[in-house]
């Protein structure tokens, strides 16, 4: 087994707010970033306390988006100031990881 450090970050945003398209392209086209995941959430809140949900009644697309993301430390860092400073986003997370992978021979 191989061991490589890495860095997560997490996106925070909002169906409807038109970020989704515009990270996974800046991602995936321009910062060549190896690890991507979307996770759709079925219930959030924020600073202002608004709970966003989903029910049978009320489909929403105001639910809470994830976008995780995975890299080399570097690439990750310079992804995320691309991300800031491109499309404004506010609620970015990252921390340091390792990753465990198991070697072909």
């Amino acid at each position: 087994m191989t061991t490589t450090d890495i860095k997560i970050a997490r996106v925070y945003t909002m169906e409807g707010r038109d970020h989704l398209d515009r990270v996974l392209n800046i991602l995936r086209d321009e910062e060549k970033i190896i690890g991507v995941t979307v996770m759709r959430g079925i219930a959030g809140m924020g600073m202002s306390g608004e709970i966003h949900t989903s029910s049978l009644l009320d489909l929403s697309l105001e639910l809470p988006l994830i976008i995780e993301f995975y890299d080399e430390p570097l690439k990750v860092e310079k992804a995320i100031h691309e991300l800031q400073s491109r499309l404004k986003l506010k609620h970015i997370v990252s921390w340091a990881a390792t990753a465990h992978t198991h070697s072909i021979s």
